[in-house]
């Protein structure tokens, strides 16, 4: 089971094309943390902006972005090439082991 382990949830991969714009959103729930793992990622032209943080941050191939995506984001995608993301969720740190029993599915 899912609960177990440290993930939420499968993996998945996203693409996102020049001249992409994520709006600002939030997910559902405080109970999981996002990961980002920047696999193809241009050098200029890719941010992502989690809470209060004006413009956002840049993504970076090879580093891993951990977020609270209850928190509103979003997302820039401005260069020239695609950008590839591998994405997991895993169970907020502060979750015990019987709360993540618990909870339901997201």
């Amino acid at each position: 089971s899912l609960a177990n382990t440290g993930l939420l949830s499968p993996i998945k991969y996203s693409i996102m094309h020049p001249g992409t714009h994520v709006w600002p959103h939030t997910g559902p729930t405080n109970c999981r943390l996002r990961m980002h793992l920047g696999l193809v990622i241009p050098k200029e032209g890719c941010r992502i902006r989690c809470g209060m943080v004006p413009g956002g941050n840049p993504v970076l191939e090879g580093k891993v972005l951990i977020f609270d995506d209850s928190f509103e984001h979003e997302v820039w995608q401005d260069a020239e090439n695609y950008r590839l993301i591998f994405i997991v969720d895993v169970w907020h740190p502060e979750l015990t082991a019987q709360q993540r029993r618990t909870l339901p599915a997201i």
